[in-house]
């Protein structure tokens, strides 16, 4: 089952996941100890963010290194962008409408 992107980032544990894991690749241990869970908890999360593909596995002798998938973080950005630029338009829209009021009131 592949899992939806934003999903995955709605929840805070797996934010926090990505954020250690985009400073450095990790295997599922050294995440662990970075939270109060257990550890088969975060693998649960870590294999979410895998199923969305905002994680790479990569097998090291015996053990799984975890990686960031930065082309995925780059759908979300272009998602996050299209409302920035929305949000930017209504906001120049407001702008123009003060500025008339401001001169109407002149």
């Amino acid at each position: 089952m592949r899992r939806d992107v934003f999903q995955a980032i709605a929840d805070p544990t797996r934010r926090a996941i990505l954020s250690l894991i985009a400073v450095q690749s990790l295997t599922p241990n050294s995440v662990a100890e970075h939270f109060d869970q257990s550890r088969q908890a975060i693998s649960k999360h870590m294999q979410i963010l895998v199923e969305c593909e905002l994680l790479k596995q990569e097998q090291k002798g015996r053990e799984i290194v975890y990686h960031l998938n930065p082309k995925k973080i780059d759908e979300v950005e272009q998602w996050l962008n299209a409302f920035k630029k929305l949000l930017a338009g209504r906001f120049e829209q407001l702008d123009e409408v003060l500025q008339q009021l401001k001169n109407d009131n002149k």
